[in-house]
């Protein structure tokens, strides 16, 4: 099963996503980080580990997010929007024979018109060769020697935040000073700073060191662990703030 899951922005930047609770969102972002290849989910199990109610499940069964069987086991209705994987890394669900007939009339389901269960792949891999066309050789690029040098100065500053980030993370392990030469960790850097800003992931590497302490919220030490558990950390650090939020203030003492 693969280790990695992504959100389509076309459904959590739509009103009916946005336009629910805060709590029902971060359990959608807990049930797909935690589906199966095909999207199914034990969300008993989920919604035990996060403190979500059942007013949250049935605010996302109400919008089309999610398709609830039984009380065990349900379908995000959008999962092929958000994920599509290759068939190599692909690894059939468990529970698709056990669910067969509820698939069939989901499939039927009027509902699901607008909230499909499978999309088309939007990112295959292309194992062709590339090839040049010969009308394109030998010809002219206006402003080729600016482009170069804005790709070079661009590229220094990535170079320079991700020498940032890795010195960041030294607080956090001091393990980490001799990633700077590590093309993963790097590579890590780069996906955090292109998606979130330097700023925000700054922000939230300098929380790490408190926030490793803390129950049910994800251990990160490197950048590629914060890369991989980013939604389940930020999604920890959302429901300790509804919970101290929701807890009495005492006024004396």
């Amino acid at each position: 099963m693969a280790q990695r899951r992504m959100f389509n922005k076309s459904i959590t930047s739509s009103s009916r996503f946005i336009m629910m609770p805060p709590t029902s969102r971060l359990l959608y972002y807990d049930l797909g980080m935690n589906a199966d290849d095909d999207g199914f989910c034990e969300h008993f199990v989920i919604m035990k580990m996060t403190d979500a109610t059942p007013d949250d499940l049935r605010i996302l069964q109400t919008r089309g997010l999610v398709k609830v069987f039984d009380d065990k086991v349900l379908i995000i209705r959008n999962w092929k929007e958000n994920n599509y994987l290759q068939k190599d890394r692909y690894t059939p669900s468990r529970y698709l024979e056990e669910y067969r007939q509820e698939l069939k009339l989901l499939a039927t389901d009027k509902k699901s018109e607008d909230t499909p269960l499978y999309t088309k792949c939007i990112q295959d891999v292309d194992t062709g060769k590339v090839r040049i066309g010969k009308d394109s050789i030998g010809k002219v690029r206006i402003g080729k020697e600016r482009k170069g040098k804005d790709s070079k100065n661009i590229a220094e500053q990535g170079s320079a935040l991700i020498v940032e980030t890795i010195k960041e993370f030294e607080l956090v392990d001091i393990k980490n000073k001799t990633y700077y030469g590590n093309t993963t960790q790097r590579k890590a850097c780069e996906f955090l700073i292109d998606n979130y800003g330097f700023e925000k992931v700054k922000t939230m590497i300098q929380l790490l060191p408190k926030t490793n302490t803390m129950e049910y919220i994800p251990h990160i030490t490197t950048p590629v662990q914060l890369r991989d558990k980013w939604v389940q950390l930020v999604s920890g650090l959302q429901r300790l703030q509804n919970k101290q939020n929701a807890e009495p203030k005492v006024l004396f003492s």
